[in-house]
């Protein structure tokens, strides 16, 4: 199946970032939401805020006519998912509001529409039950800001045909996404991570080790610095694993159990894979024409990254508050 046309159902900033890249990419799409009137004011908001970012020169020229040609409104969530290839629901992270949403949306829509949901925590199996055909029901996790985030969680339910998620992923292609499949699971992989990093940086600070300012200046220079063209399998790689073991031997030491070696690394290390520097890695293997190719990549990366950051020069703040 090829997705042609597309629904959106809630119309707040994330759906509408959404719907906009989507129509974007020349796709009709339909936007609804609680009433036909808040759908056609976040229509009206969203046109705005499309011909702002083309002439902020953050989208390119075009961008804005492409959304206002594509996007439309106007209709009621049954009215607007009755003919959609693909409908995404968009509405707030409660399973119960969401459960009630998607069970309007798949007696409206079509038997063969694909239905997605934007959840960033709920796991398919809870939402699957609200679904009549749970095998065309997905999670398709958009991040915010929409419009100029590429990456998308997509989380199939047991139920869920590979169909399904091949019409999918074709989709995000078209629109300039990557798609990355990951297992039914709690917060799946991005809030996972994401909370873990913000558990961790919450602890040194609780503990004194450094204040908030100090924690957010360290990821933003250092290892954040690398995480737009690297994850962190990747970046194990550049490092050597072997020192990565060696580095998790002290924070087991320090720390306990809760940060020691994991059991991917100490198998890699036993097997001599050290990364770049030996030519074996948790991603792949490395010959020495790859390495240099990686490297000069690496370093152009960086730089043009430090480049960007002393143009846009530092973030707006405000007040700063009391960490004592």
């Amino acid at each position: 199946m090829t997705i042609s046309t597309v629904t959106v159902v809630g119309a707040g900033y994330m759906g509408g970032g959404i719907a906009q890249v989507l129509a974007t990419a020349g796709l009709p799409v339909q936007l609804a939401d609680v009433s036909v009137e808040a759908a056609d004011a976040a229509l009206a908001r969203i046109l705005g805020e499309a011909r702002a970012s083309e002439e902020q020169g953050l989208v390119p020229a075009g961008t804005a006519d492409a959304v206002a040609l594509h996007l439309s409104a106007g209709k009621t969530i049954e009215e607007a998912v009755a003919d959609a290839d693909f409908i995404e629901e968009v509405v707030f992270e409660d399973p119960d509001v969401k459960k009630d949403v998607l069970a309007r949306i798949s007696a409206a829509a079509r038997p063969d529409a694909i239905i997605g949901t934007n959840t960033s925590t709920i796991p398919v199996r809870v939402l699957a039950p609200a679904v009549v055909g749970p095998e065309r029901f997905l999670t398709v996790h958009f991040s915010n800001p929409m419009p100029f985030i590429p990456g998308v969680e997509l989380v199939a339910g047991e139920a869920t045909t590979q169909e399904t998620i091949d019409a999918i992923k074709d989709l995000l292609e078209r629109a300039d996404c990557e798609g990355a499949q990951v297992a039914d699971t709690p917060g799946m992989v991005l809030n996972r991570l994401q909370y873990a990093l913000l558990k961790e940086a919450t602890s040194v600070v609780e503990e004194g080790v450094a204040t908030v300012d100090d924690v957010d200046t360290i990821v933003r220079t250092t290892f954040g610095f690398r995480l737009g063209f690297f994850g962190p399998f990747a970046i194990a790689d550049q490092a050597g694993l072997d020192v990565y073991a060696n580095g998790f031997r002290t924070f087991e030491e320090a720390y306990g159990e809760r940060l020691a070696t994991p059991e991917l690394l100490k198998e890699a290390v036993a097997a001599d894979h050290k990364g770049l520097k030996n030519g074996h890695g948790l991603v792949e293997d490395y010959d020495e024409e790859t390495a240099a190719e990686l490297v000069a990549y690496r370093n152009k990366a960086y730089a043009r990254m430090r480049e960007v950051l002393r143009e846009l020069g530092p973030a707006p703040r405000g007040t700063k508050r009391s960490q004592g």
